[in-house]
């Protein structure tokens, strides 16, 4: 039976609850949810994995992350994919090219000076 050791880093049940509400990143409040639960004693590691709805793995590999490297090592950081499309201050501007429109060079005679 796989156990949080909460005591090799000097913290308590409390300190995970409280993680698992005030961290920022919804992914790192899930992982200390999960830790919450099982170091409480209301689920092993695979019946808290079927009841957030993650695979067993999963869940165990962040209760051994834990043991071994601490509740940082619980804290999401993105890794890989595509960046986001807006982020910072240019969140709510529209996507402009690169490129302006050009106006065409030659003036319509039939036109001129309207």
């Amino acid at each position: 039976m796989v156990r949080v050791d909460m005591a090799k880093w000097g913290q308590s049940l409390e300190d995970l609850r409280r993680a698992s509400v005030q961290t920022t990143h919804r992914r790192s409040r899930e992982r200390f949810q999960a830790l919450y639960l099982i170091a409480s004693g209301l689920f092993n590691a695979t019946t808290c994995a079927a009841h957030i709805g993650r695979q067993d793995e999963t869940v165990l590999g962040w209760v051994h992350r834990y043991n071994e490297h601490g509740p940082d090592a619980l804290t999401y950081r993105r890794t890989g994919g595509r960046a986001p499309f807006l982020t910072g201050p240019r969140r709510n501007r529209l996507p402009t090219s690169s490129r302006r429109a050009l106006l065409p060079n030659t003036a319509c005679p039939a036109t001129a000076g309207r």
